[in-house]
């Protein structure tokens, strides 16, 4: 059955949350945001594209920094309102420099720093 980016479940706005991982290590990148054209562009380019909210505007990853997110596999969760992006990763995927968005732990009601930014 072709996939049709209309049956998933978008936000009011029109948006649905999508969770970058890195298909070979299991990483979790990133959480970024897309419409049901940037789903399809996604898919059609193989380049992840994102909707930009504060810019509205669609946001091809890497396309200003170099740090591409080549598409691997794109699943749905069971409620179809929230998408998970298989991707091979080229360099830092958060704007900080680091391999991932997700460099704050929280551990023993401090916050640490887990991951520096990465090295040019």
């Amino acid at each position: 059955m072709p996939f049709d980016p209309a049956s998933l479940t978008y936000d009011a706005n029109g948006l649905i949350p999508a969770i970058a991982q890195d298909a070979l290590s299991g990483d979790i990148l990133m959480m970024a945001w897309m419409n049901a054209e940037s789903v399809a562009k996604t898919l059609e380019t193989g380049r992840v594209t994102y909707w930009s909210r504060s810019r509205k505007s669609f946001w091809v990853k890497g396309e200003t920094s170099g740090h591409v997110q080549r598409l691997r596999e794109m699943r749905v969760d069971c409620d179809r309102d929230a998408l998970l992006v298989l991707v091979e990763q080229e360099g830092p995927a958060c704007h900080t420099n680091r391999r991932s968005c997700f460099y704050t732990a929280i551990r023993d009601g401090e916050e640490v720093e887990i991951l520096t930014p990465m090295e040019d």
